[in-house]
């Protein structure tokens, strides 16, 4: 239930095109769904722009098909991050329309085309190896409504590769710099742009980066002002601030 189809409904019942009958039915699990072994919030969109995403991992496919189902009940847009292979097959073949996305481990209904958004938020990701993390924040941005690119593997071993693309930086509204190993891109592109920034340190690495510690660390600790920080490997909280920062107009309270 969004905004526009709750404001539908009211002045349906109010101009007497919807019975009141009717209206209680299409109400039904507002605000929330109580399945037993989860509660959907129903009115998330309602409140925050955007209905409730689900966390894949840990829910078996059977749990994950009818949470799944109920939120479509109510919204036109799904998405599911961390899905493993079995849950993600079996909402591919229940669900229509959906798309399984392997490297991001997530799975969407009414993905937006990547140019089909507004503004424009930047994946920079530092190596191959961080791949799965920024197609996780792009999937996540372009499913909140926001344009989206990615420019992939311009770590800082060859700085010149990130250089070049100088007026891409420039031209986005938002960032999100993904980088495992020494995390150091993030302070890079912190210092050459006067967007915000959003750095995504990943757990690729050898042995004394602690599986994304040493990269938290050192974007905790970056030089380049303005820069915030996620929590290792969330590419989908960087990818849904980054589209939340994208929509924002001064003075409007519109949603994406």
């Amino acid at each position: 239930m969004n905004r526009q189809r709750l404001q539908e409904l009211l002045e349906g019942v109010r101009d007497r095109t919807v019975g009141v009958e009717e209206g209680l039915s299409r109400l039904a699990g507002f605000p929330f769904a109580d399945l037993e072994h989860s509660r959907i919030d129903t009115q998330r969109e309602l409140r925050c722009g955007f209905s409730e995403v689900v966390f894949g991992q840990g829910k078996s496919p059977d749990e994950l098909l009818e949470i799944a189902r109920t939120i479509l009940e109510h919204h036109d847009r799904l998405l599911v991050t961390r899905a493993d292979a079995e849950g993600a097959r079996r909402l591919k073949e229940e669900i229509p329309g959906a798309e399984h996305h392997a490297r991001a481990r997530a799975l969407t209904v009414g993905l937006p085309r990547p140019d089909e958004g507004e503004g424009l938020v930047l994946i920079v990701s530092a190596g191959t190896a961080d791949g799965t993390v920024a197609e996780e924040a792009l999937l996540t941005a372009r499913m909140l409504g926001a344009r989206t690119v990615h420019l992939a593997d311009v770590g800082i071993a060859g700085l010149h590769r990130l250089l070049v693309h100088r007026e891409l930086l420039s031209a986005a509204r938002v960032l999100v710099v993904v980088a495992g190993m020494e995390g150091a891109l993030p302070s890079v592109v912190g210092g050459l742009v006067d967007r915000p920034v959003i750095a995504v340190p990943t757990s690729i690495g050898y042995g004394a980066s602690f599986g994304g510690l040493a990269a938290l660390l050192a974007m905790l600790n970056s030089c380049a002002a303005g820069l915030v920080v996620v929590n290792v490997d969330n590419g989908f909280g960087a990818g849904y601030a980054a589209a939340r920062m994208n929509h924002w107009k001064e003075g409007s309270t519109q949603r994406p």
